[in-house]
């Protein structure tokens, strides 16, 4: 739970999916097992730190509805407000902060695509994480930024605190 005035997005790109099946629309896409064990450790990782959506934003795609499913059997203690948004699947990043803006609940996680997710993260911190991955936003990336606003429709570029920011490789 965050203070009033206070908002706390969890910013994810989706794990790792699987290439294996050129059938597959780009959308359909799963994710492979390298990214189910990142999905996992991400959960871990934030059940350890506290970090608890009460809302969850999150792509139509397989591949981020997956991240969440994996992420969410961590031992999190809230179940969050889920909300679908077609509009995330490879949205840029005036969309994602639209979208970001109409959330109801004050910390939120948004599960989403790269390039935009890369792009939309950028643009949140007053100053960028040092980690020199940050720009490229790897798969299961995950920035944790804190807004000092009462409500998400006031958030603006620039404005947020980096409190983490965690890359997963899934490889161990």
């Amino acid at each position: 739970m965050t203070p009033l005035g206070h908002r706390r997005l969890i910013l994810t790109r989706h794990a790792k999916s699987a290439w294996d099946d050129p059938t597959l629309d780009d959308h359909d896409r799963p994710l492979n097992e390298r990214g189910r064990r990142s999905a996992r450790a991400l959960g871990d990782w934030m059940a350890s730190r506290g970090y608890e959506p009460e809302e969850v934003l999150c792509s139509t795609a397989t591949r981020t509805r997956q991240t969440w499913d994996v992420v969410s059997g961590a031992p999190l203690e809230v179940r969050p407000v889920m909300r679908f948004e077609k509009s995330l699947y490879h949205a840029g990043p005036d969309r994602m902060l639209a979208v970001l803006r109409s959330a109801t609940q004050p910390t939120v996680m948004m599960i989403g695509h790269n390039p935009g997710i890369s792009e939309f993260a950028a643009m949140l911190p007053a100053r960028a994480p040092l980690d020199p991955e940050f720009r490229s936003y790897p798969t299961a990336a995950t920035l944790v930024v804190d807004f000092e606003v009462e409500s998400w429709a006031d958030i603006a570029p620039g404005n947020g605190s980096v409190m983490d920011f965690i890359r997963f490789d899934g490889r161990s």
